[in-house]
Order: C-alpha cells, then structure tokens, then sequence
C-alpha cells in the first residue's frame, strides 16, 4: 500500500463524516415552537423527544463513531506503511527462509610427541526427514530396522535441534547391514537416508581418560552460559556435543570450530523450495599436551598392577592416583588415576548400562580425577615440610636430638592417659632431625608438633604448609581439583561446633599439634599438591604452575598459534643449611631406610631423594599410602608422587609407581624382587 492511497482513504472517511454532519445540521429548521397567543418565540424546553430530535442525536453518534473508526484505520496503515514497514518486510523474509545447522569436527588432541591421543571417525548415520514421524507404519519399520524403540525413534523425528527442515538423526555409527537395507528398499523408507558424518574417537582407550575427558550433548547450564558469551567465546544450540570433563571441556573453545549453516527458503507448509547463502563448517584447531603417551601408559600399568596386588594380599585397596611433573616449568608429563574409564563410552550418548557401571558404588568413583580430586591425610610425606617448618621457628636446630622408645605421651610418661605410638613400635632410639627424616621417626616429630604448641608461633606449621602450597588449589588448567586442607584452630572451632560438638572438643589440643605435624588428624591434600610442594624443595625455592597444555596448533603448518607460558607461583627462601639438612635426609629414605627399598633404586643410574607416607583414615578404616621422588636428586628435572587408597604401606605400594615411573623415563625398568615393606 503506498501514500496516495492512503490519501484518497483519508478524503473517502473525511467526505463520509461530512454528509452526515451536513444530512443533521444542514436543513435551516429551527428548534423553536410559537406560542398561540402571538408572543415572541421561545425555546421548547430539555424534554422534547419528538421523532425528528431522537433521530437527530443518532446521527450525530453515528458520524462520529464513523468518523473515529476511519481515522484509527488510516493511522493504523499509515504506521504500518510507513513506521513499521521494515519490520514486517524482515518478519515476511524471515518466515519463508530457514536454516539448517552443520556441526564442525571438533580438532584432535595430541600427546607432546604428536601421537593422537584423541580424533574423530567416520560415523555412518541413519536421518530422516521430519514428515516421517506422521507415518506409523515407517516409524515402526525404522524401530525395528536400528534396534530401538518406536517412542524412542518417535522423539528423535520431534527434535528440531539442527534446525526445523534439516534431517532428523535417528540412529549413529549403524551397519553396513542397515545401510544395504535402506539402499535396497527406498520405497519402504521414504525420505530416509544414511550420511557420513564424523565422531569422537579415542584410539587408545583408557588411557590418559581422566586429563583427555570426554564429550556429551550440551547441557541446561552451559546453554545459559552461552547465552551472555563474549564476542569469539563459543556458543551453543540445544543438541550440540561438547566437552563435558578434563581438556574435552578446558580447551572447548579452540577444540569447538566454527558450525556450518544453510539458509533454505521454504513455503508456508515448510517444505523446501530453494537454497540462499551457506558457510561451511570450519574444524577445531589441535592441541597438544605435555603429556607423553609412553610414560603415561607405563604409568598406568603400574598403578594397576599395584592396586591388583594388594588386593590379592588381602587389602581393602580401592584406587590410587600418581602425577609426573617436569619441575623446572611444570609440564604434567603424566597423571594416572585408577580405577578409570573409556571415554569412547559418551560418544553418541551414554547407554543406561554403562552409566550403572560407572556408577555403581562397587565401581570405586572411576570417573573422579584422583591425582586431582582425592584428599588424603599425607601421611610422613609432609615431614620435609614439618621439618622446614621446625627449623625456621627454632623449634628445632640442625643439631637438636630425641629419643625413640617406640611411644609418646605429653608427659614423657608411659602412664600418661594418652599415648602415641611411633610406626616402629621397638623404637628407633637416639634420633637427631635428619635421622628422623631418614627412618621417619614419629616420636621426632610429635616433640616438634609439641615444641609448636608451646612457642610464640603456635601455627608455625600450619604457615609453612600454607606457603608450600597446601590448602590451595594449584590452578592445573583441567578442571575438578580440590583444595585439600590445612587445619588450625579457627577451622577446628567452626567445623566441629557444627556438627554439634562442646566447645571444650572443638578447642585447638596440642594433640592436634602432634596429628599433623606428621601429616594425620585433619589435614587433606592431593597427590598434585604434594608434587608441588617437592617441586619447590627440589627447586629450591621455586614451582610452576602445573599444566597439561603445550600449545594450540596452527591450522597451517607445524607451529603454535597459542603457547603456554610457564608460570611461577611459589618461590620460597630456606637457609641454604635447612635445605642441604632435609635434602640429605629425603636421600637417606631412598638409600639408608632400608636395604629391600634401596635394592629398588641402586639400580637406577640417576640418584634420587624421596619420602614414604602412610596415613591412618578413619572416615573408611583405609591406609592412604603415599610416595613421592625428584630426580636427578642433583640436578632435578622430574618430580614424582603417587598414593595408593587401602594399602599397606606406602613404601609396598605407592613407591613401585615412582620408581616404574623413572624407569620409564630413563630407560631402565626395576629389576629388583625384594619385598620393600619398611614402616612409614
């Protein structure tokens, strides 16, 4: 409709408005009546309601209702034309086109090496056009043809996801007997068809599952985080695969690529009837970790193989983790966790039945990242730090000395109410601190725990495990890591106060001292946190940020489009004295403690300085069996942690890990067979 038309409106509700009111007003009669006696006129009165009157007073309502509804008409087309043309021109052109939704291939992710940790395949995929879901017969023919439920196949006919006129997936990765079928038979499955598309793959299984992650449809929560994304942040569309877990889900945004659209135009029926612009999808970009896929597969193996063997000797042991750091910049060389996953299981969609397996409580959490997530009491490994700790307070000197009866009371006496045992219950006698370290003597440290309670800096400890990194995430770039806990007197009077406790019980005891001075009663840490914490000792001062990316690659050529910068976040000073002191007791565990632990590692070229740990846990009635290394002691190059969950001791389990681990890394695997069962 263009202006002179709604002119000559305008004119057509004018001119009509005016015959009315000229047919009312316009006949010259006089509302006036005459009296009979020859007076002057006067006016009839307010009550006349002769015929002529009554018809009048309509007439004037009707003109100007008339007159109101035509003027509304030609105000509402003139905004229309005029105000609001563009927008009904960009509703009309949006109603008769449509588009239709590609998702990219997501880009591979690749060990430090270049070995493909993870890819994507050819995945032959049964679609069919959204009209399908009318047809039961073909509905049900379809069911019976993929092995699914007609509901089922009903539902997925319903999702407009990829867009309302785009295919509709029905089934993924069918068989070459399906694909023969519906090429065989097209007058059976109209408008049903096989393309190739592509999924996830993950060649080698398990492996490294708990850093790679795996990926899902998108969820509810990262539809709405979507929603306020930044400009070049990813976007998501309701049926989307994304990363749910570890790089899968850290590194999206490089990994996603760009989606693939089609604009088709289509009638008011929603059928087809042309093509407009298109943009084809544009694949993820690669990633490469630090992790190296040798060593973590050895590893792996040892982790399992730990854990298999000390439930053949009886153990309640339910899993355990290990992490391999390059100290000098932080690379995750490798990180274990068992038990573990295949991530080939969510492609697709998780079945119901692998997601009972995965979560059944027998299954032991195998989707819980352990090197990351797992808190555990630390056990004698926090000795080192106790030890630091000590000496800066003046708690103890280099030449300070104790003895060891086997057992500890607050009073020096054996008939103190309480009594605390050392690990070595026939005693170790005259122990000085370095020999404390060495035969990780309780009683050393159960005086330093006391020696705290009593000084002007009663959480001396507590400040040193702090800068040290305890109680602290890391900030690995993968997500899911705990904080682990350092526990001190305002903690212990607000955790235990809720739970119910007198305030005499949540008070701060020099007991509590003691529990954590070798690394029992409330403190909590990761295997990651206590691989950082002897990063900083092998170090000397300082530690990296721990991290599993390399780099992002270039979509041209072999080189980095994005690479991660190493990052310190611990830098602590000691006296060069303290150091050397705790230094050459971390090397007497490897090689003094005892002959059947040293055979393990005599007979590796390179030297290296350690510390057993086992920790009491009486949430479960478990050990938490702990080992951690650096080497080149030297020189260091490589630091080493495991735990294992329901051991015996920390030196039968948690330290094959390590020593598998350096065996790997240089070349030389244990050779020893001697039983290493040294009290921890």
């Amino acid at each position: 409709m263009d202006v002179t038309l709604l002119i000559v409106l305008l004119c057509v509700a004018l001119a009509v408005v005016l015959i009315v009111v000229f047919l009312v007003f316009g006949r010259g009669e006089a509302n006036f009546t005459f009296d009979i006696g020859g007076a002057a006129p006067r006016a009839s009165g307010g009550s006349d309601s002769s015929t002529e009157k009554t018809a009048s007073s309509r007439l004037v309502g009707l003109a100007v209702a008339v007159g109101a509804a035509f003027t509304v008409l030609v105000g509402r087309l003139w905004s229309m034309q005029l105000v609001s043309s563009e927008e009904y021109a960009e509703q009309a052109e949006s109603n008769r086109r449509s588009t239709i939704y590609t998702q990219a291939p997501r880009g591979r992710i690749l060990d430090r090496n270049g070995i493909e940790l993870v890819t994507n395949r050819s995945s032959l995929t049964l679609v069919a056009e959204g009209g399908v879901v009318d047809d039961a017969v073909e509905v049900q023919l379809i069911a019976n043809l993929v092995g699914m439920p007609a509901q089922a196949v009903r539902r997925k006919l319903q999702d407009t996801t990829e867009g309302y006129q785009s295919p509709r997936t029905v089934s993924v990765d069918v068989s070459r007997r399906v694909v023969a079928f519906v090429g065989e038979h097209p007058d059976v499955f109209p408008g049903v068809s096989i393309q190739q598309r592509t999924q996830r793959s993950y060649p080698y299984g398990s492996l490294a599952a708990h850093v790679i992650g795996y990926v899902g449809t998108v969820t509810e929560d990262q539809l709405k985080e979507g929603e306020g994304a930044e400009d070049g942040s990813v976007t998501y569309r309701s049926g989307d695969v994304v990363g749910q877990a570890g790089v899968e889900r850290a590194y999206e945004r490089a990994l996603a690529g760009e989606r693939g659209e089609q604009v088709v135009f289509v009638d008011a029926a929603g059928d087809v009837l042309g093509y407009s612009t298109s943009i084809e999808p544009e694949s993820g970009s690669d990633v490469e970790l630090t992790i190296d896929v040798p060593l973590q597969d050895a590893v792996e193996k040892s982790l399992a193989s730990v854990v298999k063997s000390q439930r053949d000797q009886g153990n309640d042991c339910v899993g355990g983790s290990a992490v391999v750091l390059d100290c000098t910049n932080g690379e995750v060389l490798a990180m274990a966790s068992y038990p573990t996953f295949s991530p080939n299981v969510f492609v697709g969609g998780i079945s119901q039945s692998d997601w009972s397996a995965l979560s059944d409580e027998k299954a032991n959490q195998p989707l819980m990242n352990r090197a990351i997530s797992g808190q555990y009491a630390s056990g004698s490994v926090i000795k080192p730090l106790t030890s630091f700790a000590a000496l800066d307070n003046g708690i103890a000197t280099p030449e300070s000395s104790w003895v060891c009866n086997g057992w500890w009371s607050w009073s020096g006496k054996s008939t103190d109410d309480t009594i605390m045992k050392c690990h070595l219950e026939t005693g170790h006698g005259g122990m000085n601190l370095r020999e404390g370290i060495v035969y990780s003597c309780d009683v050393v440290f159960y005086e330093i725990g006391k020696g705290f309670f009593y000084s002007d800096n009663p959480e001396g400890m507590q400040q040193t495990f702090r800068e040290y990194g305890m109680g602290s995430v890391t900030g690995i770039d993968i997500g899911g890591e705990e904080a682990g806990r350092v526990p001190d007197a305002a903690w212990k009077e607000s955790y235990y106060t809720d739970l119910g406790y007198s305030a005499e019980d949540s008070a701060w005891k020099g007991g509590d001292n003691c529990n954590i001075a070798i690394g029992q009663g409330d403190i909590l840490s990761t295997c990651l946190q206590m691989a950082l914490t002897y990063c900083s000792i092998a170090n000397r001062g300082p530690a990296y940020r721990p991290h599993v990316l390399r780099g992002i690659r270039s979509k041209m050529g072999d080189g980095f489009v994005s690479e991660y910068k190493p990052e310190k976040i611990l830098d602590i000073e000691e006296d060069p004295a303290y150091r050397e002191l705790v230094e050459s007791g971390m090397s007497g565990v490897i090689y003094e403690e005892a002959a059947s632990q040293a055979s393990h590692w005599t007979n590796l070229s390179v030297p290296v300085a350690g510390k057993t740990g086992t920790a009491e846990q009486a949430a479960t009635n478990r050990n938490a069996c702990w080992f951690g290394c650096y080497a080149p002691a030297d020189d260091p190059k490589y630091v080493v942690f495991s735990n294992v969950d329901g051991g015996s001791w920390g030196s039968s389990s948690a330290m094959y890990v390590c020593r598998d681990a350096l065996g790997a890394i240089y070349g030389e695997p244990d050779t020893s067979s001697e039983e290493s069962s040294v009290g921890d």
